[in-house]
């Protein structure tokens, strides 16, 4: 186990943090219940940790070097810090922003991880206007309390752990300090995505890899009963509260910081405000908006402001259909020009997908907009996609999209669900026609091994070339065996039947390669068909569907 953190474990951190919030961001979503039943704090978990994430990613480029820890978790917090929604995001983040402060002074061992979760909970406790036990607070400040009291000789992974498990154990409790809880039977919804923040901790700490199964971090975190019907949205103790929600990022002095403290408190609840060095994230609950974005222009320069109103936070559809003009339309995620041609060939509007960084739920968004359409199916073309999709999904709903998400896993899923769209039927039935062909579509792919580790197959080394069918590794080949490794994979698909062969060339693949797996199947198969595409993605040299 190691004994200090690094610049990847902190990427891996961040990884595991958004595939565990993305499993849970449902149930999450659920249990809003305080401070008002909005219905959207795992949604707003996601959004802050998947800001978070990308500005650390923005670090690992194949041109620069390992960042240190230090930049990593600065760039984590600061990313979670611009990238804050609503009220638990804003106190995660500076939660964040407290371990990056702690770590940043010394070597990231398990004495700085300590020091850390004290710092953090200390900064959340001071950046909420008015604290209540029984919420995320709560939870971090357990965390702590743990830590502390662990044997000076706890190693790094020890602290991670007893962090994770008295977050655990100070959520199952916070019913029982917090009536609004304990009548809705739930748990606090900020402080189970902190938990869930935490057991990804643990699990970047013991070394559980990202490109492993990214569910360990979901499976980390207790589950908790969700209410069966939320209360109408309003102040949590049964009276009326403010109505709407303010977020802005603030340039402005240290100095203005405290009068827009009490300016605020003045005119609402919940006020948290976070951050330093310049740069502050705003949130409060108000009546009067207009006052609260005043109060920040007369302390410095509010920028990103988004003002909520609790009664209509999803928009009704009239609001934003304006400009709709096609009645439905495909949406597909790929990767290399020459899908992306295949794609819109077949009438879809394409999101191009870099190799090294995974579109987010912004850019997800960003693209079903660009369709302009009242019916939009998702194309994923890729696993990981499904947390960010559901995000995106969820936001074009409430701007009176409808959108379907087919969790199309590899893009010759996607051609195979294009090729059965038929925009002349029902919405519902061309989504199970799609959705069926999709499923109907085995896949495999070649990838090269980046160093030694152990697989479904065996253990592979540097260079080796692996198989994976349906995102398994199945065949491990010698480094440069490209056509025989390909040509076993396609055996084994095959030998469970199959009619029709893709072939989906990527920018790594050999030359003549295609000649020589069509050639393959026609001796070994020749009733099956076989059709070569050059799709240029830079992430597979092959990638293989059965039909």
């Amino acid at each position: 186990m190691p004994h200090t953190l690094d610049a990847q474990a902190v990427r891996d951190w961040c990884r595991l943090s958004l595939a565990a919030l993305g499993q849970a961001r449902e149930e999450i979503d659920a249990m809003n219940v305080y401070p008002v039943p909005d219905g959207d704090t795992g949604t707003n978990l996601y959004l802050t940790v998947e800001s978070a994430t990308q500005q650390v990613e923005a670090l690992f480029t194949p041109d620069s070097g390992a960042p240190s820890v230090e930049v990593a978790l600065r760039a984590m917090a600061h990313g979670a810090l611009i990238g804050a929604r609503g009220n638990s995001g804003v106190i995660l983040s500076q939660l964040l922003r407290g371990i990056a402060a702690a770590v940043g002074e010394g070597p990231a061992d398990a004495p700085a991880l300590r020091r850390a979760l004290r710092r953090a909970a200390d900064a959340g406790y001071e950046a909420v206007a008015k604290p209540v036990e029984g919420t995320v607070l709560t939870v971090a400040a357990a965390a702590a309390d743990a830590v502390a009291a662990l044997p000076e000789a706890a190693a790094l992974v020890e602290v991670a752990e007893g962090a994770y498990e008295a977050a655990g154990v100070a959520l199952a409790r916070t019913p029982q300090q917090l009536a609004v809880l304990g009548r809705a039977g739930v748990v606090d919804a900020g402080g189970r995505g902190l938990v869930a923040v935490l057991g990804a901790l643990a699990d970047a700490v013991s070394g559980q890899s990202p490109m492993g199964p990214l569910a360990m971090g979901a499976r980390r975190v207790v589950e908790h009963q969700a209410p069966a019907e939320l209360p109408h949205a309003g102040a949590a103790d049964g009276e009326d509260g403010p109505a709407y929600e303010v977020i802005y990022l603030l340039d402005a002095r240290d100095e203005n910081l405290p009068a827009l403290r009490e300016r605020l408190a003045g005119l609402g609840d919940s006020l948290v405000v976070v951050g330093g060095d310049g740069l502050w994230n705003v949130h409060v609950h108000v009546d009067d908006p207009g006052a609260a974005v005043e109060a920040g222009i007369e302390a410095g320069r509010p920028h990103r402001i988004r003002i909520t109103h609790f009664a209509s936070a999803a928009p009704a559809p009239a609001a934003h259909g304006v400009g709709l003009s096609e009645a439905r339309a495909v949406v597909s995620v790929v990767q290399g020009e020459g899908l992306a041609g295949l794609c819109r060939e077949s009438g879809a509007t394409v999101l191009h997908a870099d190799p090294d960084r995974a579109p987010s739920s912004t850019e997800l968004a960003a693209a079903i907009r660009t369709a302009h359409a009242r019916e939009v199916v998702l194309l994923l073309n890729d696993a990981e996609l499904r947390a960010a999709a559901g995000v995106a999904a969820d936001q074009l709903r409430g701007e009176g999209v409808r959108v379907a998400v087919i969790p199309t896993r590899s893009p010759v899923q996607g051609l195979a669900a294009l090729a059965v769209h038929e925009p002349a039927r029902r919405f519902d039935e061309d989504v199970v026609a799609m959705t069926s062909a999709a499923g109907a579509t085995r896949y495999a792919e070649l990838a090269l091994a980046e160093g030694e580790s152990w697989t479904m197959a065996g253990v592979c080394q540097a260079g080796d070339v692996l198989g994976l069918i349906d995102g398994d590794v199945a065949v491990i080949g010698e480094p440069g065996e490209t056509g025989p490794t390909a040509a076993v994979v396609l055996d084994r698909m095959l030998a469970a039947g199959g009619e029709l062969v893709t072939l989906i060339l990527g920018d790594g693949a050999d030359a003549g390669l295609a000649d020589e797996l069509v050639a393959h199947v026609r001796r070994s198969n020749p009733v099956v068909d076989t059709v070569v595409y050059v799709g240029g993605q830079g992430a597979s040299p092959l990638v293989i569907g059965v039909e």
